[in-house]
C-alpha cells in the first residue's frame, strides 16, 4: 500500500507556487544528468556549464544510482533489512529504492523524506508500493529531525532495523549548523543492527576542477553546497560499524560488473555502516 493520496487542484496550486524555474535546482539538475525529463531549460544551463567546467560530473550521478542500487541489495539480501528511511530522496527515476529493496523482498517499507515540490509532486504519482509493503512520503528538510522520525514511525517500527540512506543531502548543511549532529540524532534514534548509507561530494586536491564546479554552483543554483574531505565524510559513520570497503568512490563500492579492472573515481564518496 501507498500513503500517497492522489494530488488534489488545490495542493497541485500549491506546489506549482513553491517551484522557481528562473533558477537552476540541484535535483532537477541531477535528473538531467540522469537522462530524465523532469528539468527546466534554466536546469540543462547550468547542467552544461558544470559539465563544461568538470566534464566528469555526469558520471557521479550515475555512480551514486549505481551505488544506492547496490546498497540496497546488500542490506536486503545479506543484512535482511525490511525498512528503509530515504531522507534526500530527490527527483523519482528508475530503480528508486522502493523498487530495489521490494524486488527482493515485497514486503519491505519505505518512507521517502524531501523538501522538494517538484519531488513532492512527483512522489505522489511515482512512489508506489507492492501489495506486501508499504510506502509514504514526508514533505519535511533534513534538518527537522524530530519531525522526521514522528512521521516515518508511522510506517516504519522503530524496534526493528532500519536502513537510513542519506545520498548526496548532508552537502546542503552548512558546517555552522552541525551536520554530525544530525546524523547522529537520526542515528540514535534506530536500533541495533541498523545501517547508515551515506553518499558526499568531496574536495581533493586531485580533483581542483570539482571545486570550480562547485563554485559555480553556489554563485548561481540553490541549494548551496559543502563539499568536504574523503576524512571528513568518514566522520560520518563514526561510533558505527563500517563496512569493507570503506567510504570509498562510490563507484568503487562493491561494483558489480566489469572486467576485473578498478571502475574510475568519481569525487561522490560513500559508504555503508551496522549499528551495533
Amino acid at each position: 500500500m501507498t500513503e500517497n493520496p492522489p494530488t488534489t487542484d488545490g495542493v497541485a496550486d500549491s506546489l506549482r507556487e513553491r517551484i522557481n524555474t528562473s533558477q537552476p535546482h540541484t535535483a532537477r539538475i541531477w535528473n538531467y544528468w540522469l537522462g530524465g525529463k523532469d528539468n527546466y531549460e534554466v536546469d540543462r544551463a547550468a547542467g552544461d556549464q558544470i559539465r563544461r567546467l568538470h566534464p566528469g560530473i555526469g558520471e557521479y550521478a550515475r555512480a551514486d544510482r549505481l551505488f544506492l542500487g547496490r546498497a540496497v541489495r546488500y542490506l536486503v539480501e545479506e543484512a535482511g533489512i525490511r525498512q528503509f528511511l530515504d531522507i534526500g530522496t530527490g527527483l523519482p527515476t528508475a530503480d528508486n529504492t522502493h523498487e530495489v529493496a521490494q524486488r527482493l523482498a515485497p514486503e519491505a517499507r519505505i518512507v521517502y523524506v524531501d523538501n522538494d515540490p517538484l519531488v513532492l509532486a512527483h512522489a505522489r504519482a511515482l512512489l508506489t508500493s507492492t501489495p506486501e509493503g508499504r510506502t509514504d512520503y514526508l514533505d519535511e528538510d533534513l534538518r527537522n529531525v524530530d519531525a522526521i522520525l514522528e512521521h516515518a514511525s508511522r510506517t516504519l517500527d522503530f524496534s526493528e532495523p532500519v536502513a537510513l540512506i542519506l545520498l548526496g543531502v548532508v552537502i546542503f548543511i552548512g558546517d555552522d549548523e552541525d551536520p554530525y549532529s544530525l546524523v547522529r540524532r537520526l542515528v540514535d534514534a534506530l536500533p541495533a543492527g541498523s545501517h547508515l548509507v551515506l553518499s558526499h561530494t568531496i574536495t581533493s586536491p586531485s580533483m581542483p576542477d570539482v571545486d570550480e564546479a562547485v563554485q559555480f554552483w553556489n554563485e548561481h543554483g540553490t541549494p548551496k553546497l559543502t563539499q568536504r574531505s574523503p576524512e571528513d565524510v568518514t566522520r560520518f559513520f563514526d561510533g558505527l560499524e563500517l563496512l569493507e570497503p570503506g567510504v570509498v568512490s562510490c563507484s568503487r563500492w562493491r561494483p558489480e560488473d566489469g572486467d576485473g579492472t578498478e571502475p574510475e573515481e568519481v569525487a561522490m564518496f560513500g559508504g555503508v555502516a551496522r549499528k551495533n
